[in-house]
């Protein structure tokens, strides 16, 4: 009941204003064919707003950490995306190159198919998977958000999947790349809660394009949010006219 009522609280700190709001905002552009003047309108809007974090694509970590410098505002990156089936080695050098280029937050997926062949055996290499990222990140001070793909897991493997993330050092189940057959739920972000607790964090993604989305998640547990639609959320509690905003597959 003390963490049902501690997240409420959260959720109501977070909705007290639109700069609340933004801060528990990933800022997220994800698109294949996302351009550089895209991405860097993305880190403007991220700094004006204070964003948690400006979110893109390994290939331009350089670009926005160098328009995010000095603004106090993170890059966030993904990692073995978006289907999380790429080597471990692989997801272990793309890490080391994107934190050396001033990535913070690497949000990584994990290897969905593994997880569901179901051996004691996948199971502990789904879980070193996650610690070789995990252990670059950390020692470099950054954080790792664990991308599940909830959507294409029974609710056996949402609980395997969550006990294997935190055992590997997460710092947050996340739910969805959105690049899959379905996004965030809040059946999905209460399931994810109940297993991290307050040993880690929790964000919601996939398919949060309104105040109404973002609020349903927050309450359902999330403390963070990967949106594409954060500038049209955040002025959506602001009062303001909605923002258009064209979809990024996140």
């Amino acid at each position: 009941m003390t963490a049902f009522t501690d997240q409420l609280t959260f959720a109501a700190q977070a909705l007290s204003s639109p700069a609340a709001l933004a801060a528990t905002l990933d800022h997220t552009l994800l698109r294949p064919d996302a351009t550089r003047a895209q991405v860097l309108d993305l880190c403007r809007e991220a700094a004006e707003h204070r964003f948690a974090c400006a979110m893109v694509n390994p290939f331009w970590v350089a670009t926005a950490a160098a328009a995010l410098a000095g603004t106090g505002i993170p890059v966030g990156v993904v990692i073995g995306f978006p289907l999380g089936a790429t080597l471990s080695s692989s997801k272990r050098d793309e890490t080391v190159r994107v934190l050396k280029q001033g990535a913070h937050d690497v949000d990584m997926v994990l290897n969905i198919g593994l997880l569901k062949s179901g051996t004691a055996e996948d199971f502990e290499h789904v879980q070193q998977d996650i610690r070789g990222v995990v252990e670059l990140a950390h020692g470099a001070g950054a954080i790792v958000k664990v991308i599940l793909e909830t959507c294409l897991l029974s609710f056996e493997e949402k609980h395997r999947a969550s006990e294997l993330a935190l055992a590997a050092g997460a710092d947050f189940l996340k739910t969805s790349t959105g690049f899959s057959t379905g996004g965030a739920t809040t059946d999905d972000i209460a399931l994810l809660r109940g297993h991290a607790g307050s040993r880690a964090g929790v964000k919601a993604s996939g398919g949060i394009r309104t105040l109404a989305d973002a609020t349903a998640m927050l309450q359902a547990g999330a403390n963070r949010i990967g949106a594409s639609a954060s500038v049209r959320i955040v002025a959506e509690l602001g009062g303001q006219p909605r923002l258009s905003a064209a979809p990024t597959g996140y």
